[in-house]
């Protein structure tokens, strides 16, 4: 793939995008037969997937376009029923790119295992006695997995805690050990819970307690992902407002969020409409990034933004996010589904870590979309513009007659069902 800047891709056929896609190399002839298949996720491949399979259930796969991540060009398949989002993240990864593109880093892939501890009799001295085993501990958790030493992995630190101390009873009191191990390009989730499990029995004689949970968390503060775009005025312009003036909107709705947690939770859901797609395609485990991606926003006791947005020295909007980013590129149904596998094809990382990289810029890219509408025109022009189409389908609109009942919605300003039905019925007459 040359380019992720592909002009007037929104408004081909969808014959015509899957023609474009193969001869760019973006899939190849056969992923795009696949991909546009009458059954993309075969029913015994589904049924293998999850216990009491009755169908599936599909979602609209888009292509977020335009973008430019630390000087390499990314299209990137996103999965999601909302009309507006993968539109408003390429544009503004248009507009990020004619400003030289985000860039982006990431910490190391260090996931989190917890094993509890309760019932000690002395939990200083419980502490003291695991702590003095550490490198022991660490050893026998590699050996529980000796398959990611091999891969460049492997348990590495490992850190004691004392909860409900101050509770004067024992009975409040738990002793919760931290894991941390680098999984490579695996999510986690099984090596950490494996790993945990494994010196359940050690911890227990070392403690003289007994064990009840021994599983990864989900929120990986060791394993960040970090993106940032900086944007001269003039690009930011739109209609009547100026560069300044909509740079100064954005500013001020981030302001709003970081100080409000009823407008962050809407703000940083927003975020999350960019991230949740490309997790979701990638064959990711999308509850798990939005846990953490949440606790990371109120890490120091507060709810608040996920992103920080400001004005630099030169007077340019800088944009910023950081967030726990626990995806892989390998295991779980990554393997398994084939559109996941035809995704990772499209994207092209050469590791999570990448990954991780190229999903945090999008969502600081559906961030500064979501902020840009609101310091404008509203969120509801552009949202129910793009909405129409699907108000048209659900009034019984079919072929030729979506795209006419879409247009009289919009020119009448009446984006509504009911309205839409009127016109079908016109229409059909």
């Amino acid at each position: 793939m040359e380019t992720s800047r592909i002009p007037g891709f929104y408004n081909m056929t969808v014959e015509e995008r899957r023609h474009l896609m193969t001869k760019m190399d973006i899939i190849s002839d056969e992923d795009a037969e696949y991909l546009y298949s009458k059954e993309p996720l075969p029913m015994d491949t589904a049924n293998n997937m999850i216990e009491n399979a009755i169908g599936t259930f599909p979602l609209p796969l888009g292509l977020g376009l335009n973008f430019l991540i630390n000087g390499k060009d990314y299209c990137i398949p996103m999965a999601i029923e909302e009309p507006s989002v993968v539109a408003s993240a390429s544009h503004i990864a248009k507009i990020v790119r004619n400003a030289g593109g985000f860039t982006t880093d990431a910490t190391g892939r260090v996931m989190t295992g917890q094993i509890q501890v309760v019932g000690c009799e002395d939990f200083n001295a419980a502490k003291a006695a695991v702590l003095k085993k550490k490198d022991a501990l660490i050893e026998a958790a590699n050996n529980a997995y000796p398959s990611l030493m091999d891969r460049g992995g492997g348990a590495e630190d490992l850190e004691v805690r004392i909860l409900n101390e101050e509770s004067g009873s024992k009975y409040g009191q738990m002793l919760i050990v931290h894991l941390y191990a680098n999984t490579c390009d695996a999510m986690g989730a099984n090596i950490m819970n494996t790993m945990a499990e494994s010196l359940a029995p050690v911890i227990e004689d070392l403690t003289n307690g007994k064990v009840y949970l021994r599983i990864l968390s989900n929120y990986p503060e060791r394993c960040l992902a970090r993106a940032r775009c900086v944007i001269p005025p003039h690009l930011l312009k739109t209609g009547e407002f100026s560069g300044e003036e909509v740079r100064d909107g954005v500013i001020h709705a981030y302001e709003f969020a970081a100080s409000d947690p009823y407008r962050a939770v809407t703000h940083n859901k927003g975020i999350m409409n960019g991230i949740d797609p490309v997790v979701i395609a990638t064959g990711n485990d999308w509850r798990a990034v939005e846990a953490g991606a949440h606790a990371h926003a109120a890490r120091d006791g507060i709810y608040t933004s996920m992103t920080v947005w400001s004005r630099d020295e030169h007077g340019n909007l800088l944009g910023e996010l950081e967030l726990p980013m626990s995806v892989g590129t390998v295991g779980g149904s990554i393997r398994v589904h084939p559109i996941a596998k035809i995704a990772h094809k499209m994207l092209n990382v050469a590791s999570a870590q990448e990954l991780a990289q190229v999903i945090v810029a999008v969502g600081l890219a559906q961030n500064l979309g979501a902020l840009k509408a609101l310091a404008t025109e509203g969120i509801q022009k552009g949202h129910m513009a793009l909405h129409s189409r699907s108000v048209a389908i659900a009034a019984g609109a079919t072929g030729e007659m979506i795209d006419m009942i879409s247009e009289r919605l919009i020119k009448e300003k009446e984006i509504r069902v009911g309205k839409a039905k009127e016109l079908v019925e016109e229409y059909k007459k």
